[in-house]
């Protein structure tokens, strides 16, 4: 039996404990650092490298982060391991330093994007993350990432993050349909599912929770936020404040 008690009553810090001010960057060390000082469980982001290498960073290009303006999944690690965050001297880690950090000090909430290769990712990642002895669970706005999971590792805890995409233009009217209506839960059988905070509360998610699907979203950045999500649904990840408990 799958114990979802952490993912819904937890509180957990959207990319780590980061700052506004960028002084600390999202996805780094010393914002995992931040977040275990205080107790909080972690969200993160995963990406695959060229090289097959799985690094913690949310973007599929670097330039946001690092100020160069390069597709994540065309460069090796040896091309990203100098680069820094922001105008910091934090780096962009490695899951598998990030795992050997944490070492099972807080729950991990962990996100693989939706680029690349599905399956090759997905192996990868479970490769690097199945001897580890933290409580961990696994989402992605891929449903091919969550039907994954559901037919190699049903064990483990799997999420589905979902919007209405209403600013996504390159996606397709039917794709966007498919995905806020959560047509491909019937395939992947998700544990949970994310949902964007500024699209709740809507129908859809109202009947997968009278269902007794487990909510959560993403990503409250105030107390009335964070308050309003946790008595209407499940959990909320949060960032930019701390929470009063």
């Amino acid at each position: 039996m799958k114990d979802l008690t952490w993912i819904k009553e937890d509180y957990i810090a959207h990319r780590g404990l980061h700052t506004e001010d960028l002084s600390v960057p999202e996805n780094s060390m010393l914002a995992f650092k931040n977040a275990i000082e205080l107790g909080y469980s972690i969200e993160l982001d995963l990406n695959m490298l060229f090289d097959g290498t799985i690094v913690v960073f949310h973007d599929f290009n670097l330039k946001r982060l690092t100020g160069l303006d390069q597709n994540i999944s065309k460069l090796t690690y040896d091309d990203i391991k100098d680069l820094k965050l922001y105008d910091t001297n934090e780096h962009i880690p490695l899951l598998s330093e990030v795992l050997n950090y944490v070492d099972g000090k807080v729950p991990l909430l962990i996100e693989l994007k939706p680029f690349g290769d599905t399956e090759i990712f997905c192996q990868l990642f479970y490769d690097t993350i199945k001897d580890y002895q933290g409580k961990w669970a696994v989402f992605s706005f891929n449903p091919g990432v969550v039907r994954w999971f559901k037919n190699h590792h049903p064990e483990i805890i799997r999420g589905q993050i979902t919007a209405y995409f209403k600013d996504n233009l390159k996606m397709k009217k039917i794709v966007k349909y498919l995905m806020k209506t959560m047509f491909f839960n019937r395939f992947t059988k998700p544990d949970f599912v994310s949902y964007r905070i500024h699209d709740l509360p809507n129908k859809y998610v109202d009947k997968a929770k009278q269902n007794g699907l487990t909510i959560i979203s993403y990503a409250a950045r105030t107390q009335e936020q964070l308050d309003f999500v946790r008595h209407t649904y499940d959990n909320v990840v949060f960032e930019y404040f701390i929470p009063k408990k």
